[in-house]
């Protein structure tokens, strides 16, 4: 899995409208954020946004499907890639980023609250 420099800046060229967006890069891609919330990713060139069941069947019915990390394994994740006409419209691109962003953002919401590790009582032992 690979990018290139010059893809990411095009994806963020193209959702400008969105305001401050933070790609980090990883595994071999590109993770976007917009207010800390992870809603797409970029692999081998490929924008891919956060789907859930509202908003699925509009990139089914462009014949679009989802990321699949693993080429040697069935395992895929909840992003869908972007069509390129999507891609080619700042305006419509805008709108289905919105969505993908606030899916994020309620799955971000609904994640609890990491719990603190126990800490061990020491086992006294009497001689």
């Amino acid at each position: 899995m690979t990018i290139s420099d010059d893809y990411i800046l095009y994806v963020a060229h193209q959702l400008k409208s969105l305001g401050n967006l933070t790609v980090k890069k990883m595994f071999g891609g590109a993770g976007i954020y917009f207010e800390n919330v992870f809603f797409a990713l970029i692999a081998d060139d490929v924008l891919y946004f956060k789907v859930d069941e509202t908003n699925r069947k509009h990139y089914e019915k462009k014949a679009m499907g989802p990321f699949k990390p693993f080429d040697d394994k069935p395992y895929t994740m909840q992003y869908y890639e972007v069509p390129v006409d999507i891609l080619e419209d700042s305006e419509e691109l805008y709108k289905w980023a919105m969505v993908s962003f606030n899916i994020g953002k309620i799955k971000k919401n609904k994640k609890p609250a990491k719990k603190k590790a126990k800490t061990r009582k020491k086992k006294r032992y009497k001689e």
